[in-house]
């Protein structure tokens, strides 16, 4: 779907709050996202460019399902589904993110946000960028880019990722940065596949989507994406990156990294510009969520009958996951806790509830964590292994961690006082309130 047309379903429904008065890309645009988070937000006239934009679309998996219209607890399967069921998506000669071809490359025309005063510069934190490699084809992932110039960005890119062997093994590749995508895409590009899949067979899964060539490089890309920047990143041209804030809301220290010089900048006629606060909600949901799957099936292939896997937005929606189960063997627990650690090898504490938890809820966790855990018998310390360079407290330059997991799983077999809630009568209130 082009994001534009989402964007008036949800002025159609007042789910969107625009603001029609002047704005500013430098530091304003974020206050005000950050003021209204998660209500999601349309800025008509941006001070310093003709577009517009557009941020706090999907903050939350509420959001998220309602795009693709099921219930959030549908999400993991649906995901799941469209990993194990990928297919190519349909090619055009007509995509929408071609309808203008700007015939200089000029950064500065864009509505690029200067998200927070430590920043290093105005940044891209929403970008997809498809990348590809001669043996294993192309390549769907996030890359955060500071502008550095009216035709060059820096771009961070994280050691070990698919995009970062590519650059090592040819030294430079050809990179399409696509901004503003809906979920279908953006979903998919944060998924942790096998290197050779091409995340948009995921997100025409999810819902077809149609991909057209770059004009500059070879690469297929988002048909139906607002902007496009195309180029070419260079491993050994590099220049400093940061300050940024971190998917932990704390400061990115700053790095030597790639430089990304443009080729050419195409976008929809009426393009609204995709913003993305660093560390806040939209961040986190977009990079967690996707992450769920995998922790689901590794459970799932223990024999464990796992029902959901929360990786929640106060471990930064990274570093801490919460996960029900119905509980069938003793062991269940802790052979969860095991599972989830390989699923989600960042993740530093995992919590693993009973089916009648309800692991959105912080209260519910904690009480359950307060009268169903007992550490000598509950508790999985691991030995110090390596764990998310995202995490300020691990080990720096190994990022050794220790990692824990919890089991707050009632015994099958309870000998004292019951584990269950007590239950209070439901009566219908209009009976008693009504004339």
């Amino acid at each position: 779907m082009i994001l534009e047309n989402y964007i008036i379903s949800l002025q159609k429904q007042d789910k969107i709050t625009t603001i029609k008065r002047e704005i500013s890309k430098h530091l304003e645009i974020a206050g005000v996202l950050k003021t209204l988070e998660p209500t999601p937000v349309l800025f008509e006239r941006v001070k310093e460019s003709e577009f517009r934009v557009a941020g706090n679309l999907f903050c939350n998996k509420k959001q998220i399902a309602d795009y693709f219209g099921i219930r959030a607890e549908e999400i993991i399967p649906t995901l799941t589904r469209a990993i194990e069921n990928k297919s190519p998506p349909e090619q055009t000669d007509k995509g929408a993110c071609q309808e203008v071809i700007e015939d200089t490359v000029d950064l500065d025309k864009l509505p690029i946000l200067f998200h927070n005063e430590i920043d290093g510069g105005p940044y891209i934190s929403s970008g997809v960028v498809v990348s590809a490699d001669p043996e294993y084809g192309q390549n769907l992932d996030f890359h955060r880019a500071m502008q550095i110039g009216k035709d060059k960005m820096v771009t961070r890119v994280v050691r070990g990722r698919d995009f970062y062997n590519f650059l090592k093994r040819n030294g430079e590749v050809d990179v399409a940065f696509c901004i503003g995508n809906t979920p279908e895409v953006l979903i998919a590009a944060a998924t942790s596949v096998d290197t050779g899949i091409d995340e948009l067979e995921i997100a025409n899964a999810l819902r077809g989507i149609k991909v057209t060539k770059a004009k500059t490089v070879d690469l297929m890309i988002p048909a139906d994406t607002e902007f496009v920047l195309e180029g070419r990143v260079f491993l050994e041209e590099t220049h400093s990156e940061g300050p940024f804030i971190d998917l932990t809301e704390t400061v990115d220290v700053i790095r030597q990294e790639p430089v990304f010089e443009l080729k050419r900048i195409t976008h929809r006629k009426t393009a609204i510009w995709q913003g993305l606060l660093p560390g806040r909600s939209e961040h986190k949901i977009l990079m967690g969520m996707p992450r769920e799957p995998t922790i689901f099936k590794k459970v799932k292939d223990r024999g464990i009958d796992v029902l959901d896997v929360y990786i929640t937005p106060g471990g930064a929606s990274w570093l801490h996951v919460a996960i029900k189960i119905k509980k069938k063997n003793e062991d269940d627990g802790i052979q969860t806790l095991e599972a989830a650690f390989a699923g989600h090898k960042s993740a530093k504490h995992i919590w693993v509830y009973d089916e009648d938890i309800d692991i959105y809820s912080d209260e519910e966790r904690e009480w359950a964590m307060a009268t169903r855990f007992q550490a000598d018998d509950d508790l999985l310390i691991k030995d110090r292994e390596t764990g998310s360079s995202l995490d300020p407290s691990a080990e720096a330059g190994t990022n050794l961690t220790t990692k824990c997991g919890f089991d707050c799983t009632k015994v099958l077999e309870t000998k004292g006082k019951s584990f269950d809630k007590a239950k209070f009568p439901e009566v219908d209130m209009k009976k008693f309130l009504g004339e």
